[in-house]
């Protein structure tokens, strides 16, 4: 199946047009490809005395289109160029106070946020897209079937997107501001019988950029935590093999690990739940002893940075949250983190998720 997408302007909907009259080039040499991923399709397009007619397109439909083993295919517009539709802006603050600039320009604000539902709380999405300005999001919890995306809708507030949506439970997006993320993988490879819609990939402005949704693994013991720990182990395969090329990339999502006891709040009574098990900690200290650096804790390392909040319990009013949605930078990218932060605000608002975003600052 093709993801779908919708640029930021665009009045159509459709299999991804990955190609267009702009040269790409190849950023990176295919070493191996990936264990479950195949062929990787290498499409090339070139402008000058010898380009296609104007008008003409080319297209790239299958899921996987540029990365393989460390082969990346990348549009001029991703390394900082600008769409046809898009206008000048001043470098400032968006109305949350972080700092907003074109999409041209070196500083990326990059967000991860589980939205809990995209169409029910489209209202609270749209409306915290216009306050913080984020360059790229990451969305988990889309809890829609693919077709149901509100592809419009977002379109219409600047941002073209993929998704992969699923009916009534997981969904992840990608959204960019003013730009259109280029699809690689809709799928974490290992396990091509897992349908589950946990994890979506596209290259970004020159980054990679992986928007995952890993299992709760609630029950424990059980089947759903041996599934959450295998799903573990093929995102470290996978994210050693970004580590091993030496890419630019952005791991964010819904990790559903408080990776230590600074990341939930005093207590015992989650002390059975798979978020904070031993093996779930473990697994995720294991993807960070690659090399992968944990942009909130790195800037915030006393502070707790609560990202979730559940419904029950009256939690939120006594603040009694966990640490759950990260943001990993690979070596290439984390000596450009300049700020992070949590929209806190954003999980008190009426009709909120239970999570609040989370965002980072590159430059």
């Amino acid at each position: 199946m093709v993801t779908s997408w919708r640029g930021a302007g665009s009045n159509q909907a459709g299999p991804r047009p990955f190609l267009g009259r702009r040269p790409l080039f190849l950023l990176g040499v295919v070493e191996h490809f990936l264990a479950g991923l195949g062929e990787l399709g290498i499409l090339l397009g070139e402008a000058g005395d010898d380009a296609p007619a104007a008008g003409q397109r080319i297209r790239a439909e299958p899921d996987v289109i540029g990365q393989a083993g460390g082969a990346l295919l990348v549009g001029r517009q991703l390394l900082g160029g600008r769409g046809a539709d898009e206008t000048d802006e001043q470098n400032g603050a968006c109305e949350l106070g972080h700092p907003v600039s074109p999409p041209d320009a070196g500083i990326m604000k990059i967000a991860t946020f589980n939205i809990n539902n995209v169409r029910r709380r489209l209202p609270n999405l749209l409306s915290w897209l216009r306050s913080a300005r984020p360059d790229i999001v990451c969305l988990q919890e889309l809890k829609c079937a693919q077709a149901e995306f509100p592809a419009d809708a977002i379109a219409k507030a600047g941002y073209g997107a993929v998704w992969q949506g699923q009916k009534t439970r997981n969904g992840v997006a990608i959204l960019a501001r003013k730009a259109e993320p280029v699809l690689i993988r809709t799928a974490l490879p290992g396990a091509p019988a897992d349908k589950e819609a946990r994890y979506i990939e596209a290259a970004v402005r020159g980054i990679v950029i992986g928007c995952l949704y890993l299992p709760n693994g609630n029950p424990q013991p059980g089947p759903k935590f041996d599934y959450k720990l295998a799903w573990f182990k093929r995102l470290n395969r996978h994210a050693a093999d970004f580590i091993e090329h030496d890419l630019p990339v952005v791991l964010a999502g819904d990790y559903n690990v408080a990776p230590t006891p600074l990341d939930i709040y005093p207590t015992r009574s989650w002390n059975k739940d798979a978020l904070i098990q031993p093996s779930s900690r473990a697994a995720l200290k294991a993807l960070l002893d690659q090399g992968w650096c944990d942009a909130i804790r790195t800037l915030h390392p006393d502070q707790p940075m609560f990202t979730f909040w559940d419904y029950k319990r009256n939690r939120w009013p006594r603040d009694a949250g966990l640490r759950l949605d990260h943001l990993l930078l690979s070596p290439q990218l984390a000596p450009r983190l300049t700020k992070a932060g949590i929209d806190r605000a954003i999980r008190g608002e009426d009709g909120a998720s239970d999570h609040a975003p989370a965002w980072i600052v590159l430059t």
